[in-house]
């Protein structure tokens, strides 16, 4: 009974605690995701990032492929020191009817300086018959050859079987005869891949629990894209039937619709399944790295992303505010801080009492009950004009002292001016006149930039300097409008939504009107007169 029992957990609910290697592919197959191209730099950059997490193994790319990629190699040899990971290269199997020596991809494997290498080859016959035109013997063949040649070389080889799971649904035979061939040459891993994103957990479970129980002394790994949104959970199936080498990418990056998101399937596998996979102190440390290699390529991370977004903690309804103040575990799955976030609350005109005074602590501001309710109804108020709160902490923390008496005295506005000439084809500038006072001294100044918001900025921080020189640090980063009502056509209101830095700490502030110019002007000085207020 007891054994039963015990076998009836493991299916439930996972096997016992395993080290689970993680293959990270985020410089190779991440980046075919459109509209990322990092440079050679930002590639050794990311690649650093992702030893400082912990991941085993780092997929560099693929030697040879273009100038890019022999680059990138050829620094990682001299520059790329990891203390936890090791690079592997990427390529193929030999070409059909070819000398694996004569092959040159294969031959910038070994060139490459890695120990480790993967290669991919086709595992299911539709492809072999119709992709590389020929037949099973010739795709084995080239498989064989191409693994028998990299380790003569000293090479340690990952094999990944492409169209696998789909190919075992056409015809498990090939599948088998394909696996049996590629195991007998002595591979590192033998990886089942997804290469089409369209297979399901059950479908997991059913094929690898029938193919990985015959091969009990041989190390499998998984490859899943997320085509049908099964990525994350497909792979989590996997390590459940004793699968333990995983390949994922940061932030789910890759073509089509993404690879298995590491920053989601990470936290499920050491958290919820309580495997081994990278260090606890490390996993402190992934919502800062994906977030960064989010700014190296120049693709902003979901806010609701799990784990890792913005809002993956955030709390707005009154409700789940007031039970957080009493534990946060009412509300929240995990302690944000194991995956390096942290837990904010935001006032809207949902919020209550409890949402407000939770709020204002974060501020280090001491709110009453009568000041929180008096801060909601004028929210409420604001946000029925256009305003939201949720995304401009800074304009928030502003209101926040108005309830408590205390206004910004900094500068006083008078008036400003822009105006925009296009001086030839490529060519538009803005220039921007800005009156203000500033401790009873009149200040006219101009400034030019791209836009009309940067001509503002520029206009206003030249009136400031003299009296605040600090103000040279402050550099706006972002910028969003928002059309409240388009039925309304060019009258309709506008908000704005800024983004500033001072180089340490990033804040929002938000500007309402139908004039979008004068609605940024009030968000740019809400944004410096948070600097002030809160420095």
């Amino acid at each position: 009974v007891v054994v039963v029992s015990l076998a009836l957990q493991g299916f439930f609910f996972g096997r016992a605690r395993m080290k689970i290697d993680i293959f990270d592919t985020t410089l190779r197959d991440g980046f075919q995701q459109e509209g990322i191209s990092p440079s050679v730099k930002d590639k050794l950059a990311i690649a650093k990032l992702l030893d400082d997490l912990g991941v085993d193994y780092i997929e560099g790319g693929w030697p040879g492929a273009s100038p890019k990629e022999e680059e990138f190699f050829s620094k990682a040899k001299k520059e790329l020191k990891l203390n936890n990971a090791k690079l592997v290269s990427f390529g193929s199997t030999r070409k059909l009817n070819s000398n694996v020596e004569d092959d040159p991809q294969v031959n910038a494997l070994i060139d490459s300086g890695t120990e480790y290498v993967c290669i991919v080859g086709k595992s299911s016959n539709l492809h072999i018959t119709k992709a590389i035109e020929t037949d099973v013997e010739q795709a084995i063949k080239m498989a064989t050859d191409t693994i028998d040649y990299l380790k003569s070389n000293g090479k340690k080889v990952f094999f990944d079987a492409e169209h696998f799971f789909d190919g075992y649904k056409e015809n498990p035979e090939v599948s088998y005869k394909i696996l049996e061939s590629v195991i007998d040459c002595g591979v590192e891993c033998f990886i089942f891949c997804d290469t089409n994103g369209g297979t399901l957990p059950h479908e997991v479970t059913e094929i690898l629990s029938e193919v990985t129980k015959k091969y009990k002394k041989q190390k499998f790994g998984v490859h899943f894209q997320n085509d049908n949104g099964c990525a994350v959970p497909n792979s989590m199936a996997a390590v459940n039937l004793g699968v333990d080498h995983v390949q994922g990418t940061m932030n789910g990056y890759g073509e089509r619709t993404g690879n298995a998101d590491l920053c989601t399937l990470l936290p499920n596998l050491t958290l919820k399944m309580e495997h081994e996979t990278i260090p606890l102190d490390a996993l402190e440390k992934l919502t800062p790295i994906a977030n960064h290699i989010a700014e190296l390529v120049n693709v902003a991370i979901d806010s609701r992303h799990p784990y890792v977004g913005s809002s993956a903690f955030t709390h707005k309804a009154g409700l789940h505010a007031s039970g957080m103040a009493k534990d946060s575990s009412l509300y929240e799955h995990i302690d944000s801080s194991k995956v390096g976030n942290f837990t904010r609350t935001t006032v809207s005109e949902l919020a209550g009492r409890a949402s407000v005074i939770t709020k204002a602590k974060e501020f280090n501001i001491e709110f009453s009950d009568v000041e929180a309710k008096k801060l909601i109804e004028e929210v409420q108020k604001l946000e029925h004009q256009g305003f939201q709160f949720e995304a401009a902490d800074g304009s928030l923390f502003l209101l926040m002292n108005k309830v408590k008496g205390l206004n910004p005295e900094f500068f006083d506005f008078e008036s400003f001016r822009v105006f925009s000439e296009r001086r030839n084809s490529e060519n538009v500038v803005s220039e921007a006149v800005c009156k203000i006072n500033v401790k009873e001294q009149r200040y006219v100044t101009t400034g030019e930039g791209v836009g009309p918001v940067d001509a503002l900025s520029k206009a206003l921080i030249s009136g400031l300097r003299k009296d605040y020189p600090n103000i040279e640090v402050v550099k706006l980063i972002d910028y969003k409008v928002r059309i409240i009502d388009s039925t309304d056509g060019t009258e309709a209101t506008t908000r704005v939504l800024i983004e500033f830095t001072d180089g340490k700490r990033k804040w929002n502030t938000v500007g309402v009107h139908q004039n979008i110019i004068n609605a940024s002007w009030n968000a740019l000085c809400d944004g410096f007169n948070y600097f002030f207020m809160a420095s």
